[in-house]
């Protein structure tokens, strides 16, 4: 089989024309293509009217060892890589170890719990939110009448905080070892879209992933795995012995203790309570950076028209994204995170008295407006101190964002002409939000440090030279965006992802400090399953 890459065509090009141009590409007759699939497809928008679509192509040849001899100069011809997932090659556990258990069932536990459960280790995976579709009636619940469950919602429960999300499933890390494929050809298994698998940008939307969730916990059980939901671990049992912590088990909050010498923690980055049990129980943790901002939206339908010009509407090319940065006169950098297309702002509270913002989009990503976190970054310097005062530090925002949006789960919000000139907004424009329960106006200057607000003042307006129209005078901004990333990371070693002091203990994911979203979730995921793995063969 080969590969090629770069195979440009243009936008509504006829379906024979891509077979045509392999054959230019490789310089063979018809009767020499045996057969090709499309391995990814993507374009090239920055020319608004002839928009190029960019094939990569694995080919079934005749006399496949001439074509390559042939073509050797030509760098994006080539043999296709073996993309296959393989299971780490690691012996059978001694009679009598423990199970392996996994706290989190968000992306990153899934995959920990489905890769064990595919190699026959029978884990025990704890989540202490509910199943996904209870969890999304206690979410959809406090989105219309603002009745929040604090072990239920955005950031509580089987499937994760990205399940109330746009569902996007790509990612800028390095992935040598085609992890990324395991976890796309699993979601296609569990009923994604196949488009999933050659789409450059895929996604699929919170209904969607609803549905897949299902799924994969129904194979992880199948194969002997065991998932309890409302389970929350209240404490990780450890034990010393000359110098040397141990992992031993786990403590319920209902008071049961689950005995395991392999516990992988994956808890996403709003388990703020448990951050501070496995603080208090010695466990290492740092602080480190993350970013604080406000969801911003526009119509949908301009940030088309920006990116795509005539072609907007386009079925192949969907609702438009767009991705911004600003480097800041005060030395900050401003950036667009989380872009929503066609999606909705979300209430993404887990405790009383504080408001937090994201978004989602649904697979149609249909919605009037298109939304994205706008945030600053910051880093321990701004929170100094204790290890976990970066997240002190949002839940001081948080709180000041339920002040500002009236004290009852309301958010904050303003004009983004208003917030530029530094006035409170009365009403509201052509832009309507998305926002549940309700988006009050007001100033939102008091709900972030000064050094954020100056920065994103001064980045509006730039980021009109990028996206001609963003500065728009009536687009809203709704407050505010704390949680883009966990605001500690629970160090681990290189070679065997155990804790740095303590053995048996397995952080991963985005709450460890190891992933940003459901892809790299997914993939840390199955790194550390495969770590668990050979160290209960060890």
């Amino acid at each position: 089989m080969l590969r090629i890459n770069e195979l440009k065509l243009p936008l509504n090009h006829p379906e024979p024309a891509l077979r045509a141009a392999i054959l230019a590409r490789l310089g063979i007759t018809d009767a020499d293509l045996i057969d090709f699939s499309v391995f990814k497809r993507s374009y090239d928008a920055r020319k608004k009217a002839a928009i190029v679509l960019i094939y990569s192509i694995d080919a079934q040849v005749r006399d496949e060892a001439a074509v390559l001899a042939r073509l050797s100069r030509d760098q994006h011809v080539m043999p296709s890589p073996d993309t296959g997932y393989k299971f780490v090659e690691a012996g059978r556990p001694a009679a009598g170890t423990p199970r392996p258990v996994v706290i989190g069932m968000g992306p990153c536990g899934m995959f920990v719990a489905l890769i064990l459960a595919q190699m026959g280790l029978n884990p025990i995976v704890l989540e202490r939110g509910k199943v996904v579709r209870e969890r999304t009636v206690d979410t959809f619940g406090f989105w219309r009448k603002r009745k929040l469950n604090t072990e239920s919602n955005v950031q509580f429960g089987e499937g994760g905080a990205g399940t109330f999300s746009d569902g996007k499933l790509y990612s800028q890390i390095k992935d040598p070892k085609h992890y990324g494929r395991k976890v796309l050809t699993e979601f296609v298994k569990a009923g994604a879209p196949d488009e999933i698998m050659y789409v450059s940008k895929p996604h699929i939307g919170t209904f969607r992933l609803v549905k897949m969730v299902e799924q994969i916990r129904a194979e992880i059980e199948a194969l002997g795995g065991e998932i309890r939901f409302e389970s929350r671990v209240e404490d990780v049992l450890v034990s010393e012995e000359n110098g040397v912590r141990q992992v031993q088990g786990v403590r319920l909050a209902s008071g049961e203790e689950i005995p395991t010498r392999h516990l992988t923690i994956a808890i996403g980055h709003s388990a703020r309570d448990t951050f501070q049990m496995l603080y208090d129980r010695g466990v290492y943790i740092e602080a480190k950076p993350f970013s604080i901002g406000f969801r911003v939206e526009h119509p949908q339908s301009l940030i088309d028209v920006c990116r795509f010009g005539p072609n907007a509407g386009n079925k192949l090319l969907g609702a438009a994204d767009y991705k911004i940065v600003h480097h800041a006169s005060n030395g900050r950098s401003v950036y667009s995170f989380c872009m929503c297309p066609g999606g909705t702002v979300v209430a993404a509270s887990s405790e009383e008295g504080r408001v937090v913002t994201n978004g989602m989009s649904q697979y149609s990503r249909n919605e009037r407006n298109a939304n994205s976190a706008i945030v600053v970054g910051i880093t321990p310097e701004d929170y100094p101190g204790h290890p976990l005062a970066g997240i002190a530090f949002q839940r001081e925002l948080e709180s000041r964002a339920f002040v500002l949006g009236g004290g009852n789960y309301d958010a904050p919000g303003q004009l983004m002409g208003d917030f530029v000139r530094g006035v409170p907004s009365k009403e509201f424009g052509s832009v309507i939000p998305s926002f549940r329960p309700a988006v009050h106006l007001t100033d939102l200057a008091p709900s972030l440090p000064e050094y954020a607000i100056s920065a994103m003042r001064e980045a509006f307006v730039a980021f009109d030279k990028q996206i001609k129209g963003y500065y728009k005078e009536d687009a809203v901004l709704t407050g505010v965006e704390t949680r883009t990333s966990s605001p500690i990371r629970i160090k681990r070693n290189d070679h065997d992802l155990q804790s740095l002091n303590t053995r048996g203990l397995f952080p991963a994911g985005e709450g460890a400090g190891y992933a940003g979203g459901i892809m790299s979730a997914a993939v840390d995921g199955i790194r550390v399953a495969e770590a668990v793995a050979l160290a209960m063969a060890a």
